[in-house]
This record gives structure tokens, C-alpha cells and sequence, in this order.
């Protein structure tokens, strides 16, 4: 498929501003959906990997169901909750904040099917973390946040990357999720489904091709910085 696209269809995909637009879009919400993955996963990783309490496992259940949800299910129950006849949508409702067929729901649809693998990739980077430089660092006059700061974070960062990803191409290639809570504004995957069905494979081919190659430099860029991290961290130790 990588080599059987004329110029011409080519061209026609960067012409058609539609599909530049939803090619951008895809790239900028999974970022999104990633970041706002960040800041409630790290706290959440850190807590299952370093602390024992009732309920741990219930929590670990909820991050990790996700995954096991058939792509259109997960949709499907996103809809129930944050529709706008459903409590947390009327609740984000009084903000101005709506789900369904908006930017919010994009990327809400891409967090929830992706969370998981940034919780649990960061979560074993901070297992392998020894307790005891927290204790040092404490005992020499480092706050809680300053020793997570500064010897936890660094330590761990090679898995949080990772994580990170992950959770951003798997919402990349989100389209179940995405296409029951919100159709539009049309990401890549949507885009593919609705050339498909419109117009045949030869102008799904098109998109199809630049996105993969489009994941496939951004992924082979992330992974080369996440080497070198590791290299580092290495010659460090």
C-alpha cells in the first residue's frame, strides 16, 4: 500500500484542506489527551507503586478496564456518562464544557482508551526506583515533593516517556471511541471510514499512508530521544 499511490492522489490529500485539517487535528489532540494523561498519571502511578492501601487493587482495575473494552463499547459508555442528558455532562455543562461532537469529546475518547499505558509503564519505572535514595535525600533536608522532584522523577523518566508513547499513539489510532462520542471535528482515523465508505479505497489509501508515515517518524523521533535518555541515565549509574 506504502507504494502504490500515484502523485496524483497525493497531491490530492495536501490539497484538500479538509483532510490537512483532520491530520493536524488527530496530532494535536492525542498531544493533548497525553499531557492531561501526564498530570493525573504520574500521582496515580506513584501512589500504586509506592504505597499498600484497601481499595489498591479496585484502583488498578479501573486503569487497566479500558484496555479490555471493545473500542466501540468504550464509547458507547463514555456516551452515557458525558452525553448531555447524562449527569457528568450536565455537571460540565453549567462550565460550558460539552462532549459530545466537540474537541473535549476527541479527546477525552483518546484518554480513555490510552490512559492506562502511561499509568502502568510509569508506575514500574518508579518500582525500580530504590525507596532509600527518597529516605537519603529527606534526611538531608529535601522536602517529600522536592525528593520526588528531583531523585524519584529523573530516575523514572525513561518509563514515563515510554509511556507517554504509548498513550499518545494509541490515541493516535483511536476511531471506536472517538467516532460514537464525538463524529466531529473529524479526526484521521474518522476521516479514513468516512473517504472509505463515500468514495472507495482509493481515497482511503491516501490518508491512510500519511498518517502512518506521519506516526511512524514522530514514533522512530520519540523513541531515539528515549534511547538517549537511557544511555544517559546509564553512564549516570
Amino acid at each position: 500500500m506504502l507504494v502504490s499511490l500515484s502523485p496524483e492522489l497525493i497531491s490530492y490529500v495536501f490539497q484538500d484542506k479538509e483532510i490537512v485539517r483532520s491530520i493536524f487535528f488527530t496530532l494535536e489532540a492525542s498531544l493533548y489527551a497525553t499531557l492531561f494523561g501526564l498530570l493525573l498519571g504520574i500521582p496515580t502511578a506513584y501512589l500504586l507503586a509506592r504505597h499498600e492501601f484497601w481499595g489498591k487493587g479496585v484502583i488498578e482495575a479501573i486503569v487497566d478496564i479500558p484496555v479490555m473494552f471493545p473500542h466501540s463499547a468504550a464509547g458507547i459508555a463514555l456516551l452515557s456518562i458525558y452525553g448531555s442528558r447524562f449527569l457528568f455532562g450536565k455537571m460540565f455543562a453549567v462550565f460550558g464544557i460539552e462532549f459530545v461532537d466537540t474537541v473535549f469529546g476527541v479527546i477525552l475518547g483518546m484518554f480513555f482508551v490510552s490512559f492506562s499505558y502511561l499509568v502502568n509503564s510509569a508506575k514500574e519505572g518508579f518500582k525500580k526506583v530504590d525507596v532509600h535514595l527518597e529516605y537519603v535525600a529527606r534526611n538531608l533536608g529535601a522536602s517529600r515533593f522536592q525528593s520526588f522532584w528531583k531523585v524519584v522523577l529523573p530516575c523514572a523518566f525513561s518509563d514515563i516517556l515510554s509511556g507517554m508513547i504509548m498513550m499518545w499513539a494509541r490515541g493516535l489510532s483511536e476511531f471506536g471511541a472517538v467516532v460514537i462520542l464525538a463524529y466531529h471535528p473529524m479526526t484521521a482515523p474518522v476521516m479514513i471510514y468516512e473517504r472509505f465508505t463515500s468514495f472507495g479505497l482509493q481515497y482511503s489509501k491516501p490518508i491512510s499512508v500519511i498518517m502512518i508515515y506521519i506516526s511512524l517518524i514522530i514514533f522512530i523521533l520519540l523513541r531515539f530521544i528515549q534511547h538517549k535518555t537511557k544511555v544517559k541515565d546509564k553512564r549516570k549509574t
